[in-house]
């Protein structure tokens, strides 16, 4: 199983970015969905997720980020509005099957001032 992200560069602050995660290979009864991201110097933190039908956010990115999912193209997504220079991070994907934990590589996103 390999998670492809993409999506990332450099945005103005109060811009958009549309982040992409290809899953190739046979995931097994996907539990979840998830993006997460780490800061320089700082821990990786939980983004967004979804979990059935469910979604959940991080407090400083609610109302501004949404996830979503493709079943058919195996492919979540997360669409950034508003971004902000402390969104700036890798953004990883992730995915949660019953028979282990996927994550992406990790793309880039750089919001300037």
């Amino acid at each position: 199983v390999q998670l492809q992200a993409s999506g990332g560069g450099l945005v103005q602050a109060g811009g958009s970015l549309k982040l992409s995660c290809v899953a190739s290979g046979n995931i097994v009864s996907v539990r979840a969905m998830g993006w997460y991201r780490q800061a320089p110097g700082k821990q990786r933190e939980v983004v967004a997720s979804l979990n059935g039908g469910s979604t959940s956010y991080g407090d400083s990115v609610k109302g501004r980020f949404t996830i979503s999912r493709d079943s058919a193209k195996n492919t979540v997504y997360l669409q950034m509005n508003s971004l902000k220079p402390e969104d700036t991070g890798v953004y990883y994907c992730k995915v949660v099957g019953i028979l282990g934990s996927y994550w992406g590589q990790g793309t880039q996103v750089t919001v300037s001032s």
